[in-house]
């Protein structure tokens, strides 16, 4: 073999390397894993913006799983998310789910807040209180349409009483 011959291999066998490690990382994100000791729980939310499955679930900002599915519930138009969560980790059944922002451009994740009860949370169970995700946009949009029209607090007052609008 060829000088040249040769170093082609050598590239070619990094190339596919680094390629099949980036499959194996994205497939353990994606909350399938490969092996792993996993338990799946169930949570039902309002609004689940930002979080697709892949999305992390987090305790006090650590990573302790990701989301694994998420569907809508044709009866209740809810979300319904199924959460991949190391099987390291006990949560109580108390726990509260919150669909938390990663920041403005739009990337969530799942936040849990473990309760303080005894009984831990079993592969099949469900989350019972769980806190969807806020439109911020359509909040500041609101807000900024309230102001316009005259949304204001002093609507029906006469505003000869209080010329610097305080009360």
């Amino acid at each position: 073999m060829s000088r040249a011959g040769f170093f082609e291999t050598v590239v070619g066998a990094v190339v596919i390397a680094v390629a099949a490690a980036f499959l194996a990382y994205a497939y353990g994100v994606s909350g399938k894993g490969l092996g792993g000791d996993h338990y799946r729980v169930g949570a039902v939310f309002g609004r689940v913006d930002g979080v697709t499955v892949g999305s992390e679930v987090r305790i006090a900002g650590v990573k302790i799983g990701s989301v694994a599915a998420n569907s809508l519930d044709p009866q209740t138009y809810e979300a319904n998310v199924e959460l991949a969560i190391d099987g390291n980790v006990a949560i109580p059944e108390d726990s509260v789910a919150k669909v938390v922002s990663d920041g403005i451009l739009g990337g969530a994740h799942i936040s849990i807040e473990p309760g303080a009860a005894e009984e831990m949370l079993r592969s099949g169970d469900k989350i019972t209180i769980t806190q969807g995700s806020v439109d911020l946009l359509g909040l500041a949009v609101q807000a900024f349409t309230n102001q316009a029209s005259g949304g204001g607090k002093n609507d029906n007052k006469n505003e000869d009483a209080d010329p610097l609008g305080d009360f």
